[in-house]
């Protein structure tokens, strides 16, 4: 039995740091006052792996954008983020996220300059981002976990994209009330 090569994973210095100004206070008064963003994977096919970039409002735990694609990069995290700047435009939100090499990114960080505040989570404390985790968590167990396996791409997207459907506009929740996140938006309103 020949034993696998494991990968080696070269840790990259970071190109920009933003002080954690969320510092956990997971609460926002308003609609687009401080969002959410990260990405995370997902399997399909025969050992084929997709990404889910997006990201999420606090105020309502509202998906304001979200992009699948095929490689974890700055294009889908990019795409995510200019998505959410149309889906609300004129907003200002303090954007919080994980040390990701996209987030960490001087492309990333000219993107929201004089638009969106930037915040991260410190070095190893993904409970920084924790409501992010909990929405990856919901999603695959009420979704992605119900499905043993996703022949193709096109399956496990329309799976996706009818869950965060649901998710928005169904799905209710005690913190808001017992209301879905598009109902306690539209009632904030």
């Amino acid at each position: 039995m020949i034993r696998r090569k494991r990968k080696k994973y070269v840790p990259s210095s970071p190109q920009h740091v933003a002080e954690n100004l969320l510092n956990r206070k997971f609460h926002a008064e308003t609609p687009n006052e401080k969002w959410l963003t990260d990405v995370t994977e997902f399997k399909y096919g025969h050992g084929q792996k997709a990404y889910l970039s997006a990201i999420l409002d606090l105020h309502d735990n509202t998906i304001v954008s979200y992009i699948l694609g095929k490689s974890n990069n700055n294009s889908l995290v990019f795409q995510t983020l200019k998505l959410a700047m149309q889906t609300v435009p004129n907003s200002t939100p303090m954007l919080h996220s994980d040390r990701g090499f996209q987030y960490t990114s001087l492309s990333f960080k000219k993107l929201l300059e004089g638009k969106i505040v930037q915040s991260m989570s410190r070095v190893g404390r993904c409970i920084d981002n924790g409501p992010m985790e909990s929405f990856w968590g919901t999603l695959k167990c009420e979704k992605y976990y119900l499905r043993r396996t996703y022949p193709t791409f096109e399956e496990l997207q329309k799976d996706i994209d009818a869950y965060i459907y649901f998710y928005n506009n169904e799905r209710l929740q005690a913190k808001l009330n017992g209301l879905s996140p598009i109902e306690f938006r539209t009632k904030a309103a």
